[in-house]
């Protein structure tokens, strides 16, 4: 199991790395007969695993048809699918601080549901196969942008990648702690919480530093 762990931060280390670019792939096709056989097999994928004969058997005969590309087209689909859901749940959230909108959006997108939790940590062993780790980067940005877009954030240029590269790392350190102990709700939102404390702190060390270099006097040393 550590070595899957290692290999899970390295690919979750490149989709992070790959934030950085700025460029967000191209939305997914959004269809209601996809997203129920999803649904269905979603349901059982901790069990049964993200086949194309598990497809076949929870979601219908046919079903195999709707993802042509196969086990990874379903699994980049299915992560189309939660951040959507995670999107839809944030429509209800008032929480007046950035901060506070962002928490909520981590923790509808990693709840504390077993059968969500195994059926996401059944698919990575296939995402960390040469082309699954495509398809998870392309998976991991689109979630990271819903992210911010579901916390209201509305940041452009420079900001616009930066904000997306800080949170990257948070939803890459959370994800690997909900993979492993996600079953507890209240330790999952407490992790979440330290995690952009310590963004927090350093968005307030910063900028005190920023600042104390602009009161400095004329010919000060530089830190």
């Amino acid at each position: 199991m550590s070595i899957l762990n290692g290999k899970i931060e390295q690919l979750l280390s490149l989709a992070v790395a790959t934030v950085a670019a700025g460029v967000m792939p191209a939305p997914m096709e959004h269809d209601p007969d996809r997203d129920a056989a999803l649904r269905s097999l979603a349901a059982v994928a901790g069990q049964q695993g993200w086949s194309m004969e598990a497809l076949r058997a929870f979601a219908g005969p046919q079903a195999d048809l709707l993802f042509p590309g196969g086990e990874a087209e379903l699994l980049e689909a299915w992560s189309d699918l939660c951040d959507r859901d995670m999107a839809d749940a944030m429509c209800e959230t008032d929480e007046p601080r950035l901060s506070g909108r962002v928490r909520a959006a981590l923790l509808y997108r990693l709840p504390a549901d077993e059968g969500r939790r195994t059926a996401a940590a059944k698919g990575m062993s296939l995402l960390l196969t040469p082309q699954g780790q495509v398809v998870f980067r392309r998976a991991w940005m689109r979630s990271v942008n819903a992210l911010w877009q579901a916390a209201q954030d509305d940041s452009a240029g420079v900001a616009y990648v930066t904000k997306r590269l800080t949170l990257g790392n948070i939803y890459a350190l959370s994800f690997l702690y909900w993979l492993a102990r996600g079953q507890d709700a209240a330790a999952m939102a407490a992790f979440v919480d330290r995690q952009l404390a310590l963004v927090l702190r350093f968005g307030r060390f910063r900028a005190k530093l920023a600042a104390g270099r602009s009161a400095a006097p004329a010919g000060a040393a530089a830190l």
